[in-house]
């Protein structure tokens, strides 16, 4: 499954079905998972772990060392979950003494030119639309979807269940199932649409719906508006994530643009 005009260091672990295409290049300190499949023109450098049949395009580049001026060469991973796609000319840096290592989740698609810097946390089931840029140390939860030429500050961390519109500049934290958009970027919505997708009820939404309104639309501060929803809405899951998200985050959060 080797073709002959790729080249593989010896040192490598590749499991049974993994295909590598030809001018493909990879290093000795690499793993890749069963059934993988590693188009032309790939380079895949030390660090690189990479699930089961995941797919990468012709021009990516795996794992390669940070472009970041505090790395000195410490040893780190590039990690890549079971079933993703990594599209055309993607870049994936490995991680620096932060965290160790950059970390992309299960079953994501990575359009062609995404790039993906140190230490980032992407999660399960997400999608980075062509250009997308992310900085270092930013986390994506899972189901976030990032529109085109879409670009995010280091640090940042995107929520569970968002959408982001395309070339939005990312500054600061995007919470949980909703839609962001406009410039600066703002709360537009919940996103009702991908929720729907993912089999959350109407209910369920509705409720969604209904805490941020109490966080954008009643003139509360976040302490106000987040100690009203734990009087007035039921223990959740969904309550849960928000709640966190809001007390945690470092940056501040996107506000409303509705006026």
């Amino acid at each position: 499954m080797i073709h002959n005009l790729a080249f593989v260091q010896p040192e490598a672990k590749l499991d049974k079905g993994v295909a590598v295409e030809p001018f493909s290049t990879i290093a000795g300190n690499v793993e890749i998972g069963e059934g993988a499949w590693i188009g032309p023109n790939v380079t895949i450098m030390d660090g690189a772990r990479i699930g089961k049949n995941c797919r990468i395009f012709p021009g990516a580049v795996i794992s390669a060392i940070p472009q970041d001026m505090k790395f000195t060469g410490e040893k780190t991973t590039a990690e890549i979950g079971d079933n993703t796609t990594i599209r055309e000319c993607v870049t994936i840096n490995r991680g620096t003494v932060a965290s160790g290592k950059t970390v992309i989740g299960k079953n994501c698609l990575l359009m062609a030119y995404v790039h993906v810097a140190h230490d980032c946390m992407i999660g399960n089931n997400c999608i980075l639309v062509n250009n997308v840029g992310l900085a270092g140390e930013v986390v994506v939860g899972d189901w976030a979807i990032l529109a085109g030429a879409s670009i995010v500050h280091q640090f940042v961390h995107i929520g569970k269940h968002s959408i982001i519109g395309g070339g939005s500049k990312v500054r600061i934290d995007v919470p949980p199932y909703i839609t962001a958009d406009r410039e600066p970027l703002a709360y537009v919505g919940v996103n009702s649409v991908g929720l729907r997708r993912r089999k959350f009820s109407n209910e369920k939404i509705n409720e969604i719906q209904e805490m941020y309104r109490v966080i954008y639309l009643k003139n509360l501060n976040n302490s106000q508006a987040l100690e009203e929803i734990e009087k007035e809405f039921p223990v959740s899951i969904e309550r849960g994530e928000i709640i966190s998200f809001f007390r945690n985050s470092s940056r501040g959060v996107i506000r409303t643009s509705i006026k």
